[in-house]
């Protein structure tokens, strides 16, 4: 289970990187008076930020369970108990692996089977700081003959309630990749899926038509499009195709374009 372990936290690592995908502009210019905001997109990229610390939480338990039987464990932090299928665990409130508190119960079924591994963890009032997360989160770790590459498959029926009330629910599946170069001086970061947020009132499909991309030593998307539907409202975002630069395209409904700086 160490090895999956690690791969859980690669998913966490992979929702901080991608979080770059954050960008567009506040002035858009839909043509029909809707508008979307940077700080809007920001947060539809937002929940596998938020839940990162939520999944060092599984790694942490998975490194846990290192003994060959299947028995309790307990320490400060938390108590899980252990079966052939999976486990049922309670955190007291502590800080896990220099994250913000974690608090709460978690309860992971997983599987292996010939070239995968996966798992599905319930969170059942599960606070990371002050966000509360409730729902489930399926893992899909698919491995292939190529060492130097491996994808998470990512499926989510989550609502995450922030500090001040305010709520967001993600439904949907996210594919994150990750892969070297041979000589190994370079890593890709690859983003593709179909998932769906609501914010308050707000409904956002996304639905990315090319892998988003960033790779290595430059810091910005470099390739890669999306659209972002907002209550009617589609947007296409357009990274570029691969010269590592700060600049997308908005592409709105009327044929508007606009190049923002990321």
């Amino acid at each position: 289970m160490n090895r999956l372990a690690q791969k859980i936290q690669a998913v966490a690592f992979l929702g901080m990187a991608l979080i770059a995908f954050q960008s567009c502009s506040e002035d858009s210019m839909s043509g029909d008076g809707e508008t979307m905001t940077s700080a809007e997109l920001q947060t539809i990229l937002m929940t596998d930020d938020i839940a990162g610390a939520a999944d060092s939480a599984l790694a942490e338990l998975y490194v846990g369970n290192t003994a060959k039987s299947f028995t309790a464990r307990e320490n400060d932090c938390y108590t899980a108990e252990y079966t052939e299928t999976g486990f049922v665990a309670t955190f007291n409130n502590c800080v896990l692996n220099g994250t913000e508190n974690v608090d709460g119960t978690v309860a992971v079924t997983y599987a292996v089977g010939e070239g995968s591994a996966s798992f599905t963890a319930t969170f059942t009032d599960f606070y990371v700081g002050t966000i509360k997360i409730n729902g489930t989160r399926t893992f899909v770790v698919n491995t292939s003959t190529d060492q130097n590459s491996v994808s998470f498959t990512v499926t989510s029926d989550m609502t995450i309630e922030m500090e001040d009330g305010n709520t967001i629910s993600e439904t949907g599946e996210k594919t994150f990749g990750i892969a070297f170069s041979e000589d190994l001086s370079s890593v890709t970061f690859t983003l593709s899926g179909n998932w769906t947020v609501q914010i308050d009132e707000d409904v956002y499909a996304v639905e990315t038509l090319e892998d988003l991309q960033v790779t290595s030593p430059c810091e910005y998307v470099t390739s890669g499009s999306m659209v972002v539907s907002k209550n009617g409202l589609a947007v296409t975002v357009d990274f570029g195709n691969g010269e590592c630069d700060d600049k997308a395209t908005l592409i709105y409904p009327n044929g508007a374009t606009e190049e923002v700086n990321l």
